[in-house]
């Protein structure tokens, strides 16, 4: 399974929006952060302000935020919204479907199966999950000294440990 490109930046978005929450941030420091596109990154916050993750500002001092706390964010729910329109493998678009297999294969069910799987596990993860306590993280993408999380040094890169998640 691959994400797709949109998935990625979407993601990246929303990192560098929880980052530096209570800022408004401009999409150019985004892509000039996240080695991204402008026009790309553009169609990408445009889908992620329809479906309520961002809210953007027009005009002179324009730009985006998060439009709810980062702990609200599924990144399950991000996904679907960027992968959800794609068929997993050709066997499952009734448009595209070529596979002479399709009535007999039981690949089909399996793949459908872990697909659900790895979306419930990505409902599990909140932005706030990918975002608090990184300092890497934050050493990369804050715009600000000041944004910085407590008990991340400005100079050090190191992650501070993530909790155990627990197994499903």
């Amino acid at each position: 399974m691959r994400l797709t490109t949109r998935t990625n930046l979407a993601s990246r978005v929303l990192m560098f929006c929880g980052v530096n929450a209570g800022r408004t941030v401009r999409s150019a420091e985004i892509a000039a952060t996240c080695n991204a596109s402008e026009n790309h990154l553009a169609q990408v916050i445009h889908q992620l302000q329809h479906n309520g993750f961002v809210r953007t500002l027009r005009g002179r001092g324009g730009g985006l935020s998060l439009a709810r706390a980062p702990e609200a964010i599924s990144m399950g729910a991000v996904f679907r919204v960027f992968e959800a329109g794609l068929p997993f493998a050709e066997c499952f678009s009734a448009e595209s479907n070529t596979c002479p297999l399709t009535e007999s294969c039981r690949l089909r069910s399996f793949i459908a199966r872990a697909v659900e799987a790895f979306y419930h596990e990505m409902d599990m993860v909140t932005l706030d999950d990918l975002i608090r306590g990184n300092c890497g993280l934050h050493s990369l993408l804050a715009m600000e000294e000041r944004l910085m999380q407590p008990n991340c040094p400005a100079t050090d890169g190191a992650d501070q440990p993530m909790a155990a998640i627990p197994a499903a």
